[in-house]
């Protein structure tokens, strides 16, 4: 009876632990930090970097310079001006994008200038670095934004200038902070970019 005892016991526990593993695999599918932070592979390897620092971890994005070099361009400009530094995150839609830079932080502002519009047939995916704009199609400036899912409709008519290489966990906590005002999007609590800083530029002058 005590032998019978013990294997039901052993039975149950390697039930259990088989159980527990199945939870981990169905909770990895379901995108947990581990999930998120997948390996990244340069689009091209001489694409300059750049580092987001924010209150929820830092994101470090490659930018295409091979696909929109004058987006790219006016942001490294601007990010080894300091413009962003201190700007917000200021519409935040949960399962769509994250969109910041604008120096006014209520979407209204930019740079003194408007960019060209540098389409292409790159579709907006999970992490892909954008350009807002207005109505025309050359109205992009310094607000930019991230999705946080596929976003097929935006296809040919935003400019993707980068991709997130790294810090998938940071983007989907500010993806889930809570939002209100008028088009239920506004951060309740402000999401700041502490920091933006070029990692690496090969056209730099040694």
């Amino acid at each position: 009876m005590r032998s019978l005892f013990t294997v039901l016991l052993s039975g149950l526990f390697l039930f259990s632990l088989a159980c527990a593993e199945e939870q981990k695999a169905d909770t990895k599918k379901e995108g947990t930090p581990s999930k998120m932070e997948k390996k990244y592979e340069k689009r091209n390897a001489d694409n300059p970097e750049i580092a987001i620092e924010t209150d929820f971890g830092t994101m470090t994005l490659e930018l295409f310079r091979d696909v929109a070099p004058i987006h790219v361009d006016s942001m490294l400009a601007r990010v080894r001006a300091k413009f962003y530094d201190g700007l917000l995150f200021h519409r935040i839609i949960d399962g769509f994008m994250i969109q910041g830079g604008d120096p006014k932080g209520n979407g209204t502002g930019d740079a003194g200038y408007n960019l060209p519009a540098e389409f292409s047939k790159l579709p907006h995916v999970e992490g892909t670095l954008s350009m807002a704009r207005a109505q025309d199609p050359n109205s992009a400036s310094c607000q930019f934004f991230i999705c946080l899912a596929p976003a097929s409709f935006l296809d040919g008519k935003y400019t993707i200038f980068g991709h997130l290489m790294s810090g998938h966990e940071a983007l989907h906590k500010i993806g889930k902070v809570a939002v209100g005002g008028p088009e239920n999007s506004k951060p309740v609590t402000p999401v700041y970019i502490r920091k933006m800083t070029v990692l690496t530029d090969k056209t730099d002058k040694k």
